[in-house]
Formats: structure tokens, C-alpha cells, sequence
């Protein structure tokens, strides 16, 4: 991928498309283009993310993290090009087991909160499953690479054991839901 923007604003998208890498212009409100949009807002929430103190394995996993889902973008914006593959699955689920080790059974559903850096990360897991489910949506109707699909579903649970791992280490407890009686 070798597209380099050096005019942001060229007022071609002033009629409601946009232009996809390989030079073809959709609606705006296109499925691609709306998981285009939920992937870059993925990535942008773990930006804000890594501006939190966090440990320096955490944040190198993370710059990782923002380059894959750049390249993923890649793939949602230019049609039949590929750049995820299961390498990039294996590395997040080698993650997940290496940081899942160390934390004790759910006991109890987890609200998102506790330590601010962990409140960020239950934020970009839910941004991860809307970008999951667009991406579902998209390839109803278009070829989607299957390690797309797995990458997000993959990357919203790792936000889960990252957020509890981060209230773990700031020494924060999980924010756990109560059951409200409700006579």
C-alpha cells in the first residue's frame, strides 16, 4: 500500500462520496466506508488510551495494536487487497493467554470503570465490537478476509483482559454489577 494523501481537503467528497485505494467513489454511509470509520475510531480510542501511564509492555502492545488496524483499514479501503493474516490472530491470542494468566476467575459481571487507564480500554472494547459487527455487516454483501473478522472479535476480548489487568496493577478493583432487587 503506497497511497500518500498530500491535499486533505479536496472538496471531492463534497457530494456525499468517497474514494476508496483503488480509486473507486461510494456513498459515505456505504457499509465499507462505515467500518472503515469504526476501525479508525478503534484505533484513534486506543491513541487516547496509550496516552494513559501505562506499563511499558501494555503500550508497546498497543503501538502493535495501531499499526495492525492501520493496515486493516488498508484492507476495508482497498477491496481484495489483504495484509491480516493468522499471524496477526496468533500474536493477540498469545496476548491474551499471557495476560488472562495472571488474573484471578470471573466472578461477577464487570462494569466498565476503575483505574481511568482500564475505563479506556472497556471503551475501545466496545468501539472493537461495533467495528466487529460492521465488518459483519460489510461482508453480507462483500468479500471480506476471514482474519479481519477474527482480528476485531479477538482484539475486544484482549481490551476486556487488559482492562482488568490495568485494574490489577493500579491496584484498582473491577467495578463488579450488582444484581438490584426490584420489588
Amino acid at each position: 500500500m503506497s497511497i500518500r494523501v498530500s491535499i486533505v481537503s479536496t472538496r471531492t467528497g463534497d457530494d456525499g462520496t468517497t474514494g476508496l485505494g483503488d480509486k473507486t467513489r461510494v456513498p459515505k454511509d456505504a457499509p465499507r466506508i462505515t467500518a472503515l470509520g469504526n476501525v479508525d475510531e478503534l484505533n484513534s480510542a486506543i491513541g487516547v488510551w496509550r496516552t494513559h501511564d501505562l506499563p511499558e509492555d501494555v503500550d508497546t502492545l498497543l503501538s502493535r495494536i495501531q499499526n495492525d488496524l492501520f493496515d486493516l483499514g488498508g484492507e476495508l479501503c482497498i477491496p481484495g487487497w489483504t495484509a491480516l493474516n493468522d499471524a496477526h490472530i496468533l500474536r493477540l491470542d498469545e496476548a491474551l493467554a499471557h495476560y488472562n494468566a495472571g488474573l484471578g476467575p470471573l466472578q461477577e459481571f464487570i462494569l466498565p470503570g476503575g483505574c481511568p487507564a482500564a475505563a479506556q480500554a472497556h471503551m475501545a472494547r466496545t468501539i472493537a465490537r461495533r467495528a466487529e459487527r460492521s465488518v459483519v455487516t460489510l461482508a453480507h454483501t462483500e468479500s471480506v478476509n476471514p482474519p479481519v473478522l477474527h482480528y476485531l472479535n479477538r482484539l475486544s476480548d484482549l481490551c476486556f483482559v487488559l482492562a482488568r489487568h490495568l485494574n490489577r496493577e493500579s491496584k484498582a478493583p473491577d467495578v463488579l454489577w450488582m444484581r438490584q432487587d426490584t420489588k
